[in-house]
């Protein structure tokens, strides 16, 4: 039942499945029968291009037209907009590049070398999964962090928001810094299966740049691989909003949720700059509630 908590939307649980998690299918049900229970008002599939204010109003120019409104939420997330860092010489590199969002199964890595970047729980568990068919090697900016074995996802999201409310964790410290993070490695059987080949063991941290069959570590020596995987997360997508003048670095200043250069535009599941763990199931309804109530209020004062 602990798990439902952490996977459930506000308002109503998540039904119980056969598994321990929920599979993606039940979430995507579970999505679904939410909808139709609320009778949400959700118009899909609509691309929206630009939004621009006139008197008043936003214009929300999509492919089903131009929508008007008071007021605004945005909440496209960042999904849609992997990161991958730059690295000189990167486009010289003639092989094989996928963000991890791209990924979905070790077929055509068979005997291959491939290189595997980011710390967090994808870099991880996609290591995990093409290890077994491939020669591979890990790069992390620092030690990658395991939690505990009997440490999940559920006891990371508790301890997390323990820290943010300046509460004193009960994990143990990490070795590095004693910080509780996110980004923490949980031990999935995949993952636990992996440590026990010691895949993790070799984890190197970041190279300088790119030639032309592979990368050149920070010594200057050379390595080769067929193929590179980035695991290096994603950026706010909101290049929607660009016309409103309020993007600084891939960032709307905010107040809580709300934009301070334009106060009728709410931002919504960007992550801890909208609101602890806000990008995710669990965190999200928290910074949703008070952005309702404030629009509620901000429509109210018109009249």
């Amino acid at each position: 039942m602990a798990n439902l908590v952490y996977s459930s939307l506000s308002g109503w649980m998540m039904p119980k499945g056969k598994e321990e998690y929920p599979t993606k299918d039940e979430f995507l049900a579970y999505l679904a029968a939410y909808e139709k229970r609320y009778d949400l008002p959700i118009q899909r599939p609509v691309a929206v291009s630009n939004v621009t204010k006139k008197e008043e109003l936003f214009h929300i120019e999509t492919d089903k037209g131009i929508f008007l409104s008071k007021t605004l939420v945005s909440a496209t997330g960042s999904s849609r907009n992997p990161f991958i860092p730059e690295y000189e010489n990167r486009e010289g590199f003639l092989s094989t590049q996928m963000h991890s969002v791209d990924y979905r199964n070790p077929e055509g890595l068979q005997g291959k070398k491939v290189l595997v970047v980011g710390g967090g729980n994808s870099g991880a568990q996609i290591l995990a999964e093409v290890s077994e068919v491939a020669d591979t090697q890990w790069v992390t900016l620092e030690e990658p962090y395991f939690l505990p074995e009997d440490i999940d996802g559920r006891y990371l999201f508790h301890e997390a928001t323990r820290k943010f409310q300046n509460k004193p964790t009960t994990l143990p410290p990490k070795k590095d810094s004693g910080k509780i993070s996110l980004s923490n490695i949980v031990q999935v059987a995949t993952v636990r299966e992996a440590k026990k080949r010691n895949v993790y063991n070799t984890s190197k941290r970041p190279f300088h740049s790119f030639y032309e069959e592979g990368v050149i570590w920070e010594d200057g020596s050379k390595e080769a691989f067929d193929a590179i995987i980035w695991c290096t997360g994603f950026k706010a997508n909101l290049e929607h909003l660009s016309t409103l003048g309020v993007i600084d670095n891939n960032r709307i200043k905010n107040n809580h949720t709300r934009s301070i250069k334009e106060p009728k535009l709410w931002l919504v599941g960007y992550g801890s700059w909208t609101g602890f763990a806000s990008a995710t199931i669990y965190g999200v309804g928290k910074t949703a509630r008070t952005t309702g109530m404030e629009i509620k209020e901000a429509l109210s004062s018109e009249g």
